[in-house]
């Protein structure tokens, strides 16, 4: 790899500033208060933490390429051309200090001030924790012309460090092998790491990221010198944009470096993604508070100044104004303070001030230069206060229509009769033949159902007041009990499960992805909580003599027939739920002793904004190649 260039303030990154805090322990006892969970999650932030010290490299100037590899035994090796880890002794410990960097937690040289101006990760424990939870953990340093190598062993050094031969450039080398005994999924999903690393990418303009999955040989280069504009281009991919050019800017003050990028398109859903130092701060923070007060007030101040609002009308709402838009806000903040254990949100007090007064000056600059673009920004913002007040009307008249008495529940509701949600359970069933079986085999104590007619609106292509005049919608929400979008509380939910329940077919598969559309776009909340299934009815029954056997995919029927023989047996395939009788249905998809149901979950809200624009979005072709793409992963087409 080549060398990057020497930052001009080439900063004094030895030993001494490897600073101990205290030691390594309950890492392994207790992994879920670093890494948030034992899961797939979890595992795979085991990649980022390592991944983070190089780009905390590249922020300081002395990295331009990293290399990330899954390696056939689901090991990583991540590799960089920064500076290398200091092998010198450490004067606090008397140990290397790439071994009190791997093996101490808080030990880095992010606590003093003088190794990185900013960094990311799990402030300062993120190498040790990593170490600490792998089976080993390998480390090469190439620095002053010299070669090093250590081995750890559930992150207690079994090698000591050693000198193995020459280097000519610089940088760190570490391969991982996550712990059996720890994590419960020992697999790394590609595209999980990858959809991380051109996010990094993006943040760091002109780095390169290579990334390699050795177990499938795929290889893929993240650069992007665009930085941010970049990000915001990419996110519009599958969108019509109302102005041709991401709006940008960069300052830098009080040592803070601010990056915006912003764009509007002709969609209903807001997306604005803040991250500070590198790190995805999910619940916002500061910045983005900073941000969101800015843009309400200078958007108003424009409208009022150049009479698009009269004195005798509201002030835009910052949702009305928010409508369409997508924003990427970026600051690498020299302390960061992170609230929560996860690091989702941004708290320094100070941030909000420099993010307001910074973007109220440069946004109002881009107004005045572009009154062609900020007159489409104003007018898409009075429409979205105009339908903004007709959705009001119209959740006031569901409400009226359907207060939450069980007198006025939908009338196709098939209620059970417990009162605790903890225990109840909605199915949405496609169709009135199925909704009439599950009906009858339903347990009437805690299962109800709620059949639909047909397939719902899409909501992609819908504003609110739209949405809610959809009779499908409104039976829904008032089932549900929680409301919708700002009036969504979650603590009136009616039930604690609810379950998609609709044929395993393309038009089932449809209405699935509306009813998902639906639920992601304006009762988020249920997703994000874990309320939301997809029920698993079974593709056919397989009879042979008084043997019966429900089959849920075709590989496992291949296996199935494999094992009892080809003779004498009869397959049934069930093209729809209708064609179960009540008993069947109730012992293949509905019984909780038996059946099988999917929860619905959200890794990565980006991701799942893009796949629902890409599925039911106005433009073709983007669907059409994600059809393509995934063609192969279809395990049942009806045609």
């Amino acid at each position: 790899m080549a060398k990057a260039k020497a930052a001009p303030d080439n900063l004094d990154y030895g030993a001494d500033q490897i600073q101990v805090l205290e030691g390594l322990e309950a890492v392994r006892k207790r992994p879920g208060m670093y890494i948030g969970s034992t899961g797939p999650r979890g595992l795979h932030h085991l990649v980022y933490e390592i991944v983070d010290n190089s780009i905390d490299e590249a922020l300081a100037g002395y990295c331009d390429q990293i290399e990330v590899t899954i390696k056939p035994d689901n090991s990583v090796r991540v590799e960089d051309n920064g500076r290398g880890i200091p092998v010198e002794v450490q004067s606090q410990t008397g140990r290397p200090a790439v071994e009190v960097a791997l093996t101490m937690l808080h030990a880095g040289g992010k606590f003093g001030g003088k190794g990185y101006k900013v960094s990311g990760g799990l402030h300062g424990v993120g190498m040790s924790v990593v170490n600490g939870l792998s089976e080993w953990l390998e480390v090469w340093v190439k620095r002053d012309g010299k070669l090093y190598y250590q081995k750890y062993e559930r992150g207690v050094p079994v090698t000591p460090v050693q000198e193995i031969g020459r280097a000519e450039e610089t940088g760190t080398i570490i391969t991982f092998k996550p712990d059996h005994e720890i994590f419960e999924v020992l697999e790394f999903d590609a595209e999980t790491i990858l959809h991380r690393l051109q996010e990094l990418a993006f943040l760091n303009g002109g780095l390169t990221i290579i990334f390699k999955d050795e177990r499938t040989g795929e290889q893929t280069k993240l650069r992007h010198d665009g930085g941010i504009v970049d990000f915001v281009r990419y996110l519009h991919k599958n969108k019509n944009t109302i102005h041709h050019q991401p709006i940008y800017f960069k300052r830098e003050k009080d040592q803070v470096i601010l990056e915006v990028a912003l764009q509007y398109n002709d969609s209903y859903a807001e997306n604005i993604y803040s991250f500070a130092n590198n790190i995805r701060t999910q619940e916002g923070g500061t910045h983005e508070v900073g941000f969101r007060t800015a843009l309400t007030r200078m958007v108003n101040d424009y409208a009022r100044k150049h009479n698009f609002l009269k004195e005798n009308e509201n002030n835009l709402l910052g949702e009305d104004i928010r409508e369409g838009l997508t924003a990427i806000i970026s600051v690498k903040v020299p302390e960061p303070q992170f609230e929560g254990q996860t690091k989702t949100k941004l708290g320094n007090t100070e941030i909000r001030g420099i993010v307001d007064s910074t973007f109220t000056e440069e946004f109002g600059y881009f107004l005045e230069e572009n009154p062609a673009i900020a007159k489409k920004i104003v007018e898409k913002s009075i429409n979205a206060a105009r339908a903004r007040e007709a959705a009001r009307k119209a959740r006031e008249l569901v409400r009226r229509k359907n207060a939450l008495e069980t007198s006025t529940l939908p009338g196709k509701l098939a209620d059970c009769s417990s009162k605790d949600p903890k225990e109840s359970e909605l199915f949405l069933v496609e169709g009135d033949s199925a909704g009439g079986s599950a009906k009858q085999g339903r347990d009437r104590r805690f299962q109800a159902i709620l059949p639909l007619r047909g397939k719902i609106l899409n909501v992609e292509k819908a504003r609110l007041d739209k949405i809610l005049n959809n009779e499908e919608i409104r039976a829904i929400i008032t089932a549900m009990g929680t409301g919708i979008s700002e009036d969504f509380d979650l603590s009136k939910a009616r039930y604690f499960k609810l379950i998609i329940m609709t044929d395993a077919d393309v038009d089932g598969a449809h209405i699935r992805t509306l009813l998902l559309t639906f639920f992601y776009r304006y009762m988020r909340e249920l997703i994000e909580n874990g309320y939301v299934y997809i029920a698993q009815p079974p593709l056919y029954r397989v009879k042979k003599g008084k043997e019966q056997h429900y089959v849920y995919s075709d590989q496992e029927l291949s296996r199935l027939l494999q094992k009892i023989g080809r003779q004498n047996y009869s397959i049934q395939r069930y093209k729809g739920l209708g064609e179960m009788n009540p008993e069947q249905l109730w012992e293949t998809t509905m019984d909780p002793a038996t059946r099988t149901i999917l929860q619905v979950t959200i890794e990565d809200a980006m991701q799942a904004d893009d796949l629902f624009t890409t599925l039911m979005g106005d433009k073709v072709e983007p669907r059409r190649e994600f059809i393509q793409a995934h063609a192969q992963e279809v395990q049942n087409l009806d045609i």
